[in-house]
C-alpha cells in the first residue's frame, strides 16, 4: 500500500514526463497485488482486467510521452514547463493528444473504456476501494488537465465538444446503471463513473469557471467516494452481506453508521451545502459562461445533465432505503450488531469535514489553483 501511495504522490507531483510514467506505472503493481491477496470471489478475475485495461492503456502513454519528448529537438526534453511553451503541427499535436487521451480514459474512467471499474471495486476490499476511488481515478483527470489541456491546446479545442458529449452521456448512462446494481459497492462505482462525467464535462468546457468546476469536483468526489466505500465496508465486517436485497432495518442496530451514510449520501447527491453541490454547480456556470458553443448547444447539455442529476437520488436514496429501513435484519435471530467506534468515527469526520469546508467555502480550494487554470485557459486565446 506505502508503494501505491509513493506512485500516487509521485505521479501528481513530477514535473518531468518521464518520472511521472514511471510512477504511473509504479502504483499498478501494488494494485494488482491488493487485489489478487485480499479480494473477493472473482479477485483473480477482476485483477486481471485492471492490468489489461491500465497497462494496455499506458503503451500509449510511453508512446505519447517519448513522441513528445523527441519531437523537433537536438536536445530532447521532457520537461513540463519547456514542453509547455512548444508548438507542434496540428495533426501531429492530434496523434500525441489521442494517445494521452485514451490513456488517460482508461484510468479515468471514460466510456467506453469504464469496465473495469465496477468489477474491480465489487471484489476489492474496502480499503482498496477508498484508493482507488480517491487517488487512484483522479489521476487521469489530473493527466487530461495537465499534459492534454496544458501541453496540445490546439487538439483539445477540437476535441473539446466530443467531451462534452462523452461527458453527459457518461453521467446518464452510469445513473441509469447504478440501480440495477445489486452489489453494494458495484453501486457506488456506477455513481462514481457518473459524477466523473462532471469533470468530463468541465474540462471540455474551455473556461476557467468549468475548469475550476471540474478541479473542486475531483477533490471533493476524491473524499466522497472513498467515505462511501469505508461506509460499505464497515457495514460489511458487520453484517457479511454484499448485495443490497439481503439487507434491510440497520438504522437501528447501527445509527452512527446510519446517519453519516445518509449525510454522505446526501454529499453525493450535491445537497447544498456540501462540496458535490458547489463543484457541480460551478461546472454549469462554465458551460453557460463559454464561448465556443451554441447557446441551444449549451441548453441542451445543461438540460441533459439535469436529468443526470435528477437521477442521482434515485440510486443514492434507494441505496439507503435497501439498507437501512424495512425489518429484514432485525427479524435474524443473534442480530446483535455492535455500532462505530472512535478509530471508524475518526477517520470517517476528518473525511466528512472536508466535504462541508469545501460547500460552505470553496475558494479555498479554488485560490490554490486560480494561476494555474488563468495560464492554461490563456493558451487557448493567444
Amino acid at each position: 500500500m506505502l508503494a501505491m501511495y509513493s506512485g500516487q504522490i509521485g505521479s501528481f507531483s513530477s514535473r518531468d514526463l518521464l518520472l511521472f510514467f514511471i510512477m504511473w506505472e509504479l502504483e499498478l503493481i501494488p494494485v494488482y497485488l491488493l487485489l489478487c491477496m485480499w479480494g473477493g470471489k472473482k479477485r483473480l478475475y477482476s485483477a486481471t482486467k485492471f492490468i489489461l485495461y491500465t497497462a494496455g492503456g499506458s503503451v500509449f502513454l510511453l508512446i505519447g510521452v517519448l513522441g513528445i519528448g523527441l519531437y523537433g529537438s537536438n536536445e530532447p526534453t521532457l520537461n513540463l514547463e519547456t514542453l509547455a511553451n512548444q508548438s507542434y503541427p496540428v495533426a501531429l499535436e492530434i496523434i500525441f493528444y489521442i494517445g494521452f487521451l485514451i490513456a488517460f480514459a482508461v484510468k479515468s474512467p471514460i466510456i467506453p473504456f469504464h469496465t473495469w471499474l465496477p468489477d474491480t471495486h465489487g471484489e476489492a476490499h474496502y480499503s482498496t476501494c477508498m484508493l482507488l476511488a480517491g487517488i487512484l481515478l483522479k489521476m487521469g483527470a489530473y493527466g487530461l488537465v495537465r499534459i492534454n489541456m496544458e501541453l496540445l491546446p490546439h487538439a483539445h479545442s477540437i476535441f473539446s465538444p466530443w467531451f462534452m458529449i462523452v461527458g453527459t452521456m457518461q453521467i446518464i448512462y452510469a445513473a441509469s446503471a447504478s440501480p440495477g446494481q445489486r452489489n453494494l459497492k458495484k453501486r457506488i462505482a456506477y455513481s462514481s463513473i457518473s459524477h466523473m462525467g462532471f469533470i468530463i464535462i468541465g474540462i471540455g468546457s474551455i473556461t476557467d469557471t468549468g475548469l475550476n468546476g471540474a478541479i473542486l469536483q475531483i477533490i471533493s468526489h476524491g473524499f466522497i467516494s472513498a467515505a462511501l466505500f469505508f461506509l460499505a465496508g464497515t457495514s460489511y465486517d458487520r453484517i457479511r452481506l454484499a448485495y443490497l436485497d439481503e439487507m434491510g432495518g440497520l438504522a437501528i442496530p447501527i445509527p452512527k453508521i446510519f446517519t453519516l451514510f445518509s449525510i454522505l449520501s446526501m454529499s453525493s447527491l450535491a445537497l447544498p451545502g456540501m462540496s458535490g453541490f458547489i463543484a457541480e454547480l460551478i461546472v454549469f456556470l462554465g458551460i453557460i459562461t463559454s464561448q465556443k458553443f451554441l447557446l441551444m448547444t449549451k441548453i441542451l447539455i445543461t438540460f441533459v445533465m439535469a436529468i443526470g442529476m435528477i437521477l442521482t437520488p434515485i440510486y443514492s436514496l434507494s441505496m439507503l432505503r435497501q439498507m437501512f429501513y424495512g425489518y429484514k435484519l432485525l427479524n435474524v435471530p443473534n442480530s446483535d450488531f455492535f455500532d462505530s467506534g472512535p478509530r471508524e468515527l475518526f477517520v470517517l469526520i476528518s473525511i466528512l469535514l472536508p466535504v462541508i469546508g469545501i460547500g460552505i467555502y470553496p475558494d479555498f480550494v479554488l485560490s490554490l489553483a486560480v494561476d494555474k487554470v488563468e495560464a492554461i485557459i490563456s493558451n487557448f486565446f493567444l
